[in-house]
Protein backbone atom coordinates (compact mmCIF):
# COMPACT_ATOMS: atom_id res chain seq x y z
CA UNK A 1 0.00 0.00 0.00
CA UNK A 2 1.14 3.09 -0.71
CA UNK A 3 0.84 6.84 0.54
CA UNK A 4 -1.56 7.53 -2.76
CA UNK A 5 -3.66 4.42 -1.91
CA UNK A 6 -6.76 4.18 0.85
CA UNK A 7 -7.23 1.22 2.70
CA UNK A 8 -9.37 -1.37 1.07
CA UNK A 9 -10.89 -4.91 1.85
CA UNK A 10 -8.81 -6.31 -0.71
CA UNK A 11 -5.82 -6.06 1.34
CA UNK A 12 -3.87 -9.17 1.52
CA UNK A 13 -5.41 -12.13 4.08
CA UNK A 14 -5.07 -11.89 7.12
CA UNK A 15 -2.30 -13.80 9.18
CA UNK A 16 -2.92 -16.74 11.08
CA UNK A 17 -4.79 -15.78 14.48
CA UNK A 18 -5.35 -12.02 13.06
CA UNK A 19 -8.56 -10.49 12.21
CA UNK A 20 -9.02 -8.37 9.27
CA UNK A 21 -9.30 -5.34 11.05
CA UNK A 22 -6.16 -6.04 13.12
CA UNK A 23 -4.08 -6.54 9.57
CA UNK A 24 -5.17 -3.48 8.38
CA UNK A 25 -4.38 -1.66 11.73
CA UNK A 26 -0.77 -3.13 11.00
CA UNK A 27 -0.91 -1.83 7.21
CA UNK A 28 -1.80 1.30 8.16
CA UNK A 29 0.93 1.20 10.80
CA UNK A 30 3.82 0.37 8.31
CA UNK A 31 3.13 2.64 5.43
CA UNK A 32 1.63 6.02 7.65
CA UNK A 33 3.74 5.30 10.95
CA UNK A 34 6.69 7.64 10.57
CA UNK A 35 4.73 10.53 8.88
CA UNK A 36 2.24 10.32 11.75
CA UNK A 37 5.01 9.78 14.42
CA UNK A 38 7.20 12.78 13.13
CA UNK A 39 4.07 15.04 12.90
CA UNK A 40 2.95 14.17 16.62
CA UNK A 41 6.76 14.48 17.83
CA UNK A 42 6.74 18.68 16.78
CA UNK A 43 3.38 18.78 18.17
CA UNK A 44 4.76 17.58 21.07
CA UNK A 45 7.80 19.65 21.65
CA UNK A 46 9.74 16.59 21.54
CA UNK A 47 7.95 14.53 24.58
CA UNK A 48 8.53 11.00 22.55
CA UNK A 49 6.49 9.22 25.02
CA UNK A 50 3.60 11.89 24.28
CA UNK A 51 3.94 11.29 20.87
CA UNK A 52 3.85 7.32 20.96
CA UNK A 53 0.52 7.61 23.13
CA UNK A 54 -0.85 9.77 20.37
CA UNK A 55 0.13 7.84 17.56
CA UNK A 56 -0.86 4.72 19.35
CA UNK A 57 -4.66 6.71 19.74
CA UNK A 58 -4.78 7.98 16.39
CA UNK A 59 -4.66 4.05 15.15
CA UNK A 60 -7.13 3.12 17.68
CA UNK A 61 -9.67 5.79 16.08
CA UNK A 62 -9.03 4.51 12.52
CA UNK A 63 -9.94 1.13 13.97
CA UNK A 64 -12.74 2.57 15.29
CA UNK A 65 -14.09 4.28 12.17
CA UNK A 66 -13.34 1.85 9.16
CA UNK A 67 -15.66 4.09 7.37
CA UNK A 68 -13.08 6.56 7.10
CA UNK A 69 -10.79 4.22 5.78
CA UNK A 70 -12.47 2.94 2.94
CA UNK A 71 -14.06 5.93 1.91
CA UNK A 72 -13.63 7.02 -2.07
CA UNK A 73 -13.94 10.87 -1.03
CA UNK A 74 -9.85 11.10 -1.03
CA UNK A 75 -6.54 9.27 -2.73
CA UNK A 76 -5.26 8.32 0.22
CA UNK A 77 -6.11 7.80 3.99
CA UNK A 78 -2.51 9.86 5.02
CA UNK A 79 -4.48 13.04 5.29
CA UNK A 80 -7.38 11.36 7.02
CA UNK A 81 -4.60 10.16 9.98
CA UNK A 82 -2.94 13.21 9.94
CA UNK A 83 -5.48 15.75 10.90
CA UNK A 84 -6.82 13.03 13.38
CA UNK A 85 -3.45 12.85 15.31
CA UNK A 86 -3.13 17.04 15.04
CA UNK A 87 -6.86 17.07 16.49
CA UNK A 88 -5.73 14.53 19.46
CA UNK A 89 -2.41 16.36 20.13
CA UNK A 90 -4.40 19.82 20.37
CA UNK A 91 -6.78 18.43 22.75
CA UNK A 92 -3.84 16.60 24.96
CA UNK A 93 -2.29 20.01 25.11
CA UNK A 94 -4.91 21.99 26.21
CA UNK A 95 -5.83 19.40 28.86
CA UNK A 96 -2.63 19.83 30.00
CA UNK A 97 -3.08 23.30 30.17
CA UNK A 98 -5.97 23.22 32.20
CA UNK A 99 -4.83 21.06 34.92
CA UNK A 100 -2.61 22.28 37.55
CA UNK A 101 1.45 21.64 36.77
CA UNK A 102 2.38 18.57 37.89
CA UNK A 103 4.76 18.12 41.08
CA UNK A 104 6.65 14.88 41.91
CA UNK A 105 8.17 13.28 44.82
CA UNK A 106 10.32 16.47 45.45
CA UNK A 107 9.05 18.78 48.26
CA UNK A 108 8.47 22.25 47.35
CA UNK A 109 11.36 25.08 48.84
CA UNK A 110 7.89 27.21 50.13
CA UNK A 111 5.90 24.43 51.46
CA UNK A 112 5.53 24.29 55.15
CA UNK A 113 6.49 21.66 57.47
CA UNK A 114 4.24 20.58 60.39
CA UNK A 115 5.57 19.31 63.04
CA UNK A 116 3.13 15.51 64.03
CA UNK A 117 1.07 16.39 66.64
CA UNK A 118 0.29 12.69 67.80
CA UNK A 119 3.82 12.30 68.88
CA UNK A 120 3.96 15.37 70.97
CA UNK A 121 1.06 13.85 72.73
CA UNK A 122 2.53 10.92 73.35
CA UNK A 123 5.39 12.34 74.58
CA UNK A 124 3.52 15.15 76.92
CA UNK A 125 1.52 11.80 78.23
CA UNK A 126 5.04 10.18 78.87
CA UNK A 127 6.52 13.01 80.85
CA UNK A 128 3.46 13.65 82.57
CA UNK A 129 3.22 10.35 83.72
CA UNK A 130 7.05 9.98 84.54
CA UNK A 131 6.75 13.25 86.82
CA UNK A 132 4.06 11.58 88.92
CA UNK A 133 6.65 9.50 90.00
CA UNK A 134 8.86 12.41 91.53
CA UNK A 135 8.83 13.34 94.95
CA UNK A 136 6.80 16.57 95.74
CA UNK A 137 9.52 18.22 96.74
CA UNK A 138 11.44 17.45 92.58
CA UNK A 139 8.00 17.86 91.42
CA UNK A 140 7.13 21.89 92.35
CA UNK A 141 11.13 22.36 91.54
CA UNK A 142 10.55 20.97 88.08
CA UNK A 143 6.87 22.88 87.25
CA UNK A 144 8.24 25.92 88.35
CA UNK A 145 11.91 26.00 86.34
CA UNK A 146 10.97 23.89 83.39
CA UNK A 147 7.07 24.01 82.44
CA UNK A 148 6.63 27.61 83.81
CA UNK A 149 10.14 29.51 83.35
CA UNK A 150 10.47 30.84 86.45
CA UNK A 151 14.41 31.46 87.48
CA UNK A 152 16.44 29.80 90.13
CA UNK A 153 16.13 32.96 92.52
CA UNK A 154 12.66 33.31 91.70
CA UNK A 155 11.46 29.41 92.59
CA UNK A 156 13.80 29.88 95.97
CA UNK A 157 11.46 32.47 96.57
CA UNK A 158 8.41 30.91 95.63
CA UNK A 159 9.37 27.52 97.74
CA UNK A 160 10.97 29.22 100.46
CA UNK A 161 13.53 27.32 100.14
CA UNK A 162 17.42 28.62 98.67
CA UNK A 163 18.71 28.83 95.41
CA UNK A 164 21.07 26.38 95.66
CA UNK A 165 18.26 23.91 96.89
CA UNK A 166 16.45 24.72 94.16
CA UNK A 167 19.48 23.80 91.87
CA UNK A 168 19.86 20.27 93.62
CA UNK A 169 16.41 19.49 93.75
CA UNK A 170 16.40 20.36 89.63
CA UNK A 171 19.44 18.37 88.82
CA UNK A 172 17.91 14.77 90.88
CA UNK A 173 14.93 15.53 89.18
CA UNK A 174 16.05 15.30 86.30
CA UNK A 175 18.24 12.45 86.57
CA UNK A 176 15.50 10.47 88.29
CA UNK A 177 13.53 11.37 84.75
CA UNK A 178 15.90 10.08 82.68
CA UNK A 179 16.17 6.88 84.38
CA UNK A 180 12.02 6.60 83.95
CA UNK A 181 12.08 8.15 80.41
CA UNK A 182 15.40 6.57 78.72
CA UNK A 183 14.15 7.32 75.06
CA UNK A 184 14.02 11.03 76.10
CA UNK A 185 17.32 11.26 78.07
CA UNK A 186 19.01 13.74 75.09
CA UNK A 187 15.83 15.86 75.54
CA UNK A 188 16.48 16.29 79.40
CA UNK A 189 19.98 17.82 79.48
Amino acid sequence: MTAGTSLSHGTAAPTHGTTTAEHELAALQREHGRPLFALLLRLCDGDRQRAEDLAQETLVRAWQHPEALHADDFDSVRPWLLTVARRLAIDARRARQARPPETGDEIPENARVTADHAERAAAMLDVREAVKTLTPEHRDVLVLVYFLGASVAEAARTLGVPPGTVKSRAFYALRALRRVLPGYAADLR
